[in-house]
C-alpha cells in the first residue's frame, strides 16, 4: 500500500511522519499523474484558499475528483474544506466530493488554538486528543454522511463512504488511531472494488 500526501502547502510532513510511525509506505504528491502511484490520498491541513489556487495552477482539479470515484481520500482542517460541497467563493472553490458544507475559521483565528479530548465513535470507541487551528464548523451534511465526532454539538470528524473528514489535525501528537482507521478505509474499498471487477 502507497498513501499520497499533497505537498502543494500546508502541514503534509507531519502526516508523512504519521504513516511512518505506521509502517505504511508514502509519497508527496506535487504532480497530477503521481495519484496512480496511490492507493489513498490525504489532503493536509494549510490554507485552504492557497491549496485551491494551487489544485487549479498545478492541474490536479479534475485528476483528484475522477480519482475521489474509486479511491479513498482523508481531508483535514483545509483538507476537510476542500472535499466539502460549500458554495465557491472568489478565491476558494471546493472539490465537491462529500455531501456537507462548512463555514470557515470557525473555531476563531489562531491565536484561539486550542487542543481538546474528543470521543470518537470509530469500532470500539476511543478518546482522542484533537488540536483545532482555524478549524471549520460543518454547517449542512446530507442524509449519506456518517458523523463520528462531535465537540460541543459541532461536528468534528464525519465519513461518506469511502471518503473522511476532519476539522482538527490528528497528525499532531503521536497518535495514530485516525489515519489507522484511514488506511482501513482504503483496505475495504479496495476489496470492494476487487469483488466488482
Amino acid at each position: 500500500m502507497i498513501i499520497g500526501v499533497l505537498a502543494l502547502q500546508g502541514n503534509f510532513i507531519m502526516h508523512q511522519q504519521i504513516l511512518t510511525q505506521l509502517d505504511v509506505s508514502s509519497i508527496l504528491v506535487k504532480y497530477p499523474h503521481e495519484l496512480e502511484k496511490c492507493d489513498g490520498l490525504i489532503i493536509p491541513g494549510g490554507e485552504s484558499t492557497t491549496i485551491s489556487k494551487l489544485i487549479d495552477s498545478h492541474g490536479f482539479r479534475i485528476p483528484i475528483v475522477e480519482y475521489a470515484k474509486t479511491n479513498s481520500i482523508f481531508g483535514t482542517c483545509a483538507g476537510m474544506i476542500l472535499l466539502s460541497s460549500s458554495r465557491n467563493t472568489k478565491n476558494m472553490h471546493p472539490l465537491n466530493i462529500m455531501n456537507f458544507s462548512v463555514y470557515r475559521n470557525a473555531w476563531g483565528r489562531q491565536i484561539f488554538s486550542f487542543s481538546k479530548k474528543i470521543y470518537l465513535d470509530i469500532e470500539d470507541g476511543i478518546n482522542f486528543l484533537a488540536t483545532f487551528i482555524r478549524a471549520p464548523k460543518v454547517t449542512q451534511i446530507s442524509n449519506s454522511i456518517n458523523v463520528l465526532s462531535k465537540l460541543d454539538n459541532e461536528i468534528t470528524l464525519l465519513s461518506e463512504g469511502k471518503h473522511l473528514a476532519s476539522s482538527f489535525h490528528p497528525e499532531f501528537g503521536n497518535d495514530t488511531r485516525i489515519h489507522n482507521y484511514f488506511i482501513k478505509l482504503i483496505k475495504h474499498n479496495d476489496k470492494i472494488n476487487s469483488l466488482s471487477n
